[in-house]
């Protein structure tokens, strides 16, 4: 790993050599390229500069130890265990920038939340989980738009379908894909029993037009009044779309916005990104199998998470990581379980979840 990390420095260094020619300033597409690489291999090197300030801390603290001096041992102690554990940190921070990428992980993506198992609780707790995602998007300086939602009538989400956009949002976010299981106690029961309920996740991808292509002689595209909340201008005018692909049977609504043109161009992006999701299945008989394993029956048996919130832990079955930090965590404050699924996956210890 070191010598990989030595390389980078050398790299940044010709990154920022190359950047600052001419011929390279006038080339936007060819600048364009090695700015991006130059953002990546800076964030590297940044962290790998604080690694080697902890191993100096590391070998300070362990001196002073050997020096026998009883007046600083306490001292030397404390510093030793404190870099130890920084230095611990970043080794783990720095194995999951030096994996090997994804080509998809600087994607956009777009992200489906549906109520599971658990009746008007389970609609609730998606709801949870669609903002939870949204703070997380905005800590992070991501776009979060809302494409379609259908809600209850106390303010849960029977699905809700978003499109993300940003810098590798797909990276951070395509292990968040399976069923999440909450117990607590809902604010619909009133004889204060833990429920457990479940929603499921879905992360794809977003479609990029040169993937795919859909003929408009494929597509049923309906109109009609939206549903749901949004004064008299949803009751009164059809700007709702119901998109359907002829071929593969999948249906797309979107009714977020007012405008039926700008509802139809979402409905499409989304479509887009399913029908690719659809056919990198191995055959058409096999998608329904496909999308099963990757977000589950909605089940609360099968579970790749588990939300308690008596006891205020969030609990990922794949990798056996407990957070007791629950507020936080629904909060948005998701970034260290995010890092922790990826470094697994990287390392191949990424386990499937559980069942009961």
């Amino acid at each position: 790993m070191i010598d990989k990390l030595e390389e980078m420095c050398i790299r940044l260094d010709e990154l920022n050599q190359k950047l600052s020619e001419p011929e390279i300033i006038a080339d936007r597409e060819e600048w364009q390229k090695l700015a991006k690489e130059h953002s990546f291999v800076s964030a590297i090197v940044q962290k790998y500069m604080k690694y080697k300030d902890a191993a100096t801390l590391i070998n300070e603290a362990q001196e002073l130890l050997d020096s026998g001096d009883k007046e600083l041992e306490e001292l030397a102690q404390q510093e030793l265990q404190e870099g130890k554990a920084k230095q611990q940190s970043l080794e783990n921070e720095l194995k999951e920038l030096l994996a090997p990428r994804d080509p998809e992980d600087d994607r956009n993506c777009v992200l489906e939340v549906r109520a599971g198992t658990g009746g008007e609780e389970a609609a609730l707790f998606a709801a949870d989980l669609l903002r939870m995602y949204t703070r997380y998007a905005e800590r992070k300086g991501w776009k979060f738009e809302l494409m379609g939602m259908n809600q209850t009538d106390i303010g849960g989400i029977k699905e809700a379908t978003c499109l993300i956009t940003g810098a590798e949002v797909f990276r951070n976010l395509k292990y968040e894909s399976g069923v999440h299981r909450v117990q607590r106690i809902p604010s619909t029961e009133s004889g204060g029993r833990i429920h457990t309920s479940a929603a499921t996740v879905a992360v794809l991808p977003e479609a990029e037009d040169i993937e795919v292509q859909i003929s408009p002689a494929d597509l049923i595209i309906e109109t009609h009044r939206s549903s749901g909340s949004g004064g008299q201008h949803v009751n009164k005018t059809e700007s709702a779309i119901r998109m359907v692909h002829i071929p593969t049977g999948i249906v797309v609504t979107c009714q977020d916005e007012k405008s039926q043109y700008k509802n139809k161009d979402r409905a499409l992006q989304v479509m887009k990104t399913r029908v690719l999701d659809y056919y990198r299945s191995a055959a058409d008989a096999q998608y329904s199998q496909d999308r099963r394993s990757k977000i589950g029956s909605g089940d609360r048996s099968e579970r790749i998470r588990t939300y308690n919130f008596p006891q205020g832990r969030v609990s990922d079955h794949r990798i056996g990581l407990t957070l007791y930090r629950l507020d936080s965590f629904m909060d948005g404050d998701i970034q260290e379980m995010l890092s922790s699924l990826t470094l697994a996956a990287n390392t191949g210890e990424l386990g499937t979840g559980e069942t009961e």
